[in-house]
């Protein structure tokens, strides 16, 4: 399966399940055209290619009278020899082995803590319900926190580092459990053989001293919650007044990168129906504040809420990226780079075929604890009791669910099949799915788009940095 795009002057050719990426001259890149066309979506196997390169090669002369026989012909050489090498027109050779991988483990690498079910801003958009994920508030206690630690332990056999998210509702309203939740992970990681790696994420509001110094010895990584520009971040990310939250997290959040050496953060934004020109907010956040580690997400929300993002948003978001991914060549040539969170791809070391398949592991190697101990396949699935699969005291008792995670892989998405990205989206979000589908096994179709959108985007600045 292959994929030809044109962006920023180059013409791409896409190889889905190789992940080789080409940038043909004009005739090569119509002769690949051609070829695909001819094979009509059937495997490329030897016979079949051979029929569709002789029709094509053909159709090539043709249509290229102006140009020499000798000069298409080595055009078709070149895709002859790229397909033996395995890098051109490739057949898939993981779909049998998509259930094995899944299914091989159950490893539990990762712990999302809802350590405050409630918040002290009050953003409408806020999937979940204000941070209080639809049900009562609360707050996580020190002893259902050890516990949690404990279960990661006991439920991750001989794996060495484990992953901990502070999450919320808000995770500075309940600091004083953090704190106790890490010191105590810290004061036996040791005797297991495990190194715990914490992330914090804040909407700001009750960062200060202690925190900014704590996390920057606890936490590796850390998510800042903004939208953007004032305007736009102060429709939405207000307090329970109604008023906006910009002008107290934006210093703090200053000093708080500043603390940290510029690394080892996230500027995390939502952007929605009010603000698709977002590229705007990622440059204020970059030139105006500061901010070199960047993310911005589309909001999901039900369409029919005012924020929701719609159709005749599509083409001016899918500007926006080519925008943003210009502009970041641009300022990477000017020396002063900035990275945005679905730009980031790795073309030559990862990540590995399991995660091409298998995904983020929801369900199955990351599981969300709430503050009662309640577990649930990820914070998106909070308080759905029909997605509940236990609790930190028994453990995982809906293994039903576990099995149904399982197979939640790429191949077992139909709308996947004839998708060029999904070996690098590996089928996406089992909650976006369920909340637009009513299935873990659907697709968030919106999404989907956007994401092939970034990857076009993201591929590009990989070719334009080779070419520079």
């Amino acid at each position: 399966m292959i994929h030809q795009y044109k962006m920023n002057g180059y013409n791409i050719v896409v190889d889905a399940f190789s992940a080789s990426i080409h940038v043909p001259d004009d005739l090569a890149y119509d002769a690949i055209e051609l070829i695909d066309k001819k094979l009509d979506g059937r495997p490329a196997t030897d016979l079949v290619f051979a029929e569709a390169f002789v029709s094509a090669f053909e159709e090539m002369k043709r249509k290229y009278p102006h140009v020499a026989e000798t000069e298409i012909q080595e055009a078709f050489e070149d895709i002859g020899e790229l397909r033996k090498k395995g890098r051109l027109f490739t057949e898939d050779v993981y779909r049998d082995a998509a259930g094995y991988l899944k299914n091989r483990t159950t490893t539990l690498k990762a712990l999302c803590l809802l350590v405050a079910h409630t918040c002290n801003l009050n953003c409408s958009y806020c999937f979940a319900a204000q941070g209080k994920f639809a049900g009562p508030t609360g707050l996580m206690d020190f002893e259902t926190g050890k516990r949690a630690i404990d279960f990661l332990i006991e439920n991750s056999a001989d794996r060495h580092n484990l992953e901990v998210d502070f999450f919320g509702g808000e995770p500075l309203v309940n600091f004083e459990v953090c704190k106790q939740i890490v010191a105590y992970a810290r004061s036996i990681e040791k005797e297991h053989n495990k190194n715990f790696r914490f992330t914090l994420t804040t909407n700001g509001i009750g960062v200060n001293e202690e925190v900014i110094n704590w996390a920057n010895k606890e936490c590796y990584n850390v998510v800042l919650s903004l939208d953007g520009r004032k305007e736009v971040n102060d429709r939405f990310r207000v307090d329970m007044a109604g008023g906006g939250s910009y002008d107290r997290i934006v210093p703090k959040f200053q000093e708080f990168v500043k603390s940290r050496g510029g690394k080892g953060y996230y500027m995390r934004g939502t952007f929605t129906h009010f603000n698709t020109d977002f590229t705007e907010d990622i440059f204020h956040m970059a030139d105006d504040l500061g901010f070199s580690e960047l993310s911005m997400e589309p909001v999901v929300t039900d369409p029919s809420s005012p924020s929701a993002l719609t159709e005749e948003d599509f083409p001016v978001l899918c500007e926006q990226y080519e925008i943003l991914a210009k502009d970041m060549l641009r300022r990477e040539k000017d020396g002063k780079p900035i990275t945005f969170y679905h730009y980031m791809i790795d073309l030559t070391h990862g990540p590995c075929v399991y995660k091409r398949v298998s995904g983020c592991g929801s369900g199955t190697e990351y599981l969300a604890v709430t503050a009662w101990g309640d577990l649930y396949p990820c914070h998106q699935f909070v308080n759905d009791p029909e997605y509940k699969m236990g609790d930190i005291w028994n453990g995982v008792t809906n293994e039903k669910l576990t099995s149904e995670f399982k197979e939640c892989n790429v191949y077992s998405r139909p709308e996947c099949g004839e998708c060029w990205a999904k070996m690098y989206c590996a089928g996406g979000c089992a909650a976006n799915a369920l909340h637009s589908t009513g299935d873990i096994h659907g697709v968030y179709e919106y999404g989907c788009r956007l994401f092939r959108k970034r990857l076009e985007c993201a591929l590009m600045m990989k070719v334009a940095q080779a070419d520079s």
